[in-house]
């Protein structure tokens, strides 16, 4: 992130002194340096409102000034930038007004009688100040604006995915790291065998409702050995029989989650009863 010579020159600069004399100096200095935006008062009243028009880049600013003094004008200043940069360098005779001036916000200060190459020298350090932290700032808000709305078209695809599994599907499922039930959409209990109301929030052990002689159980114990293994399974068929004595055939595919430090942290997958499918083949 640089600042050229070009942004510097083409920086906004305000000029607040209440001698006029002292305005046509650093305004002829600043222009013969190159500046190409300034302007000048000698109303301190008027800097408030000229700052939230204009956002100067730089405002080099008098302290002693009747009516309003440089002090008072900063306090202003610093209810336009609460949360920003303020862009002030103080000019002032008396020495022991510097630390209150930079105290007060201000950035820099430059001594009576000017020595120009030394206040040409600040200028131009705090305008590459200065514009650094605008661009650092325009890059946080534009960084902010693309996190939110890649946040958003992840939700959106997110949301899209999850509908397309539902619609592809006859049932999905999700269980946290304890086996417990945190989402079913679909006959999930059902085709788990499971006669008990919601379960969300529990396991298929914790109530024992499951009637466990009516799956084949080498089928079962195959199933139960990935989910502890935490391994993803794709199409995985089992059997079960139902009170008539009929075969019910049940393809069900699961893949386990992490979080983005690896952890697991549970299981997600979808099912659908195949068992026409599996007749007719």
């Amino acid at each position: 992130m640089m600042v050229s010579k070009s942004d510097i020159l083409n920086a906004s600069i305000l000029i607040v002194d209440d001698q006029k004399s002292n305005l046509l100096l650093v305004e002829e200095m600043l222009q013969q340096a190159g500046y190409m935006h300034i302007e000048s008062t000698t109303d301190p009243n008027k800097v408030g409102r000229l700052h939230h028009t204009n956002h100067y880049d730089l405002i080099l600013l008098d302290l002693l000034m009747p009516g309003k003094d440089g002090f008072q004008v900063m306090e202003e200043l610093k209810e336009i930038e609460a949360d920003s940069y303020l862009p002030v360098l103080v000019i002032t005779a008396q020495p022991d007004h510097k630390l209150r001036a930079l105290q007060a916000g201000a950035k820099d200060f430059v001594t009576k009688p000017f020595d120009l190459v030394e206040v040409q020298t600040r200028i131009h350090n705090m305008l590459e100040v200065r514009l650094l932290y605008k661009k650092l700032e325009n890059y946080n808000k534009e960084l902010e604006q693309t996190v939110l709305e890649r946040t958003a078209e992840l939700r959106e695809s997110e949301a899209r995915a999850r509908r397309l599994t539902e619609l592809s599907s006859d049932w999905y499922w999700e269980q946290d790291e304890n086996g417990h039930f945190t989402k079913i959409y679909g006959p999930v209990l059902e085709m788990l065998g499971i006669e008990a109301g919601d379960l969300l929030g529990e396991t298929v052990e914790d109530k024992a409702v499951v009637d466990k002689s009516r799956w084949n159980a080498a089928e079962r114990e195959a199933l139960d050995a990935n989910l502890a293994a935490r391994k993803p399974f794709l199409d995985f068929v089992y059997t079960r029989t139902n009170p008539n004595g009929s075969h019910q055939y049940l393809m069900v595919s699961g893949e386990p989650m992490f979080d983005t430090s690896g952890r697991f942290i549970g299981y997600r997958g979808i099912g659908k009863d195949v068992t026409e499918s599996m007749h007719s083949g």
